[in-house]
């Protein structure tokens, strides 16, 4: 024998105590009620002053750029820092920066596995060789390197190039050092 048990009354309802779907429905019609009541327009789609409806929202999903490149799309983290630089007026900077940095995209594996960048002052870049070979070989080709520098920056951050080479071993080097030129006799 099953029993039934009595239907609990609500404190605010006038049946019996509804739960979950059945809930929500009801707060759903009393919306939609009190919205008719007002004298608001009632039904699935929504009228909104921004996009003027539904035809409004449509015809803008329409002109979304699906594969086509758009504004709206997400930008390179490259060409949007570039703009932030450009706008706050750090392209000098960020162009000086660059020769260091990407020293080997500027100048090309070879040239960098021998050389590299010690500083940018005033436009001149001071490149250190790592023999007199290397040096010389750079001083030779400097227009060839500033044209690359030019090409990978743009013009006018680097004007100049100072290249050197290695620097010559000290003779006032070791714990046995006499101050002063020394007595001279051993090169005669």
């Amino acid at each position: 024998m099953t029993e039934e048990q009595p239907e609990t009354e609500g404190p605010d309802s006038e049946g019996p105590e509804l739960k979950g779907v059945d809930l929500a429905r009801r707060a759903l019609e009393e919306a939609r009620a009190a919205a008719k009541a007002s004298g608001k327009s009632v039904g699935q789609g929504r009228a909104s002053p921004r996009t003027g409806g539904i035809r409004a929202l449509r015809s803008r999903r329409r002109s979304w750029s699906g594969s086509g490149p758009d504004d709206r799309d997400p930008q390179p983290f490259g060409v949007v820092a570039g703009a932030v630089a450009k706008q706050r007026g750090w392209s000098a900077r960020v162009s000086e920066g660059t020769v260091m940095g990407r020293w080997v995209d500027v100048v090309g594996p070879d040239i960098a596995s021998h050389a590299e960048p010690t500083g940018l002052r005033d436009g001149v870049l001071s490149v250190s060789a790592e023999s007199t070979a290397w040096a010389t070989q750079l001083r030779m080709m400097q227009s060839e390197i500033l044209q690359k520098i030019a090409a990978a920056v743009g013009q006018g951050v680097v004007k100049s190039l100072r290249i050197t080479g290695p620097t010559a071993p000290s003779w006032r080097k070791g714990e046995r050092h006499i101050p002063g030129r020394g007595p001279r006799d051993t090169y005669g």
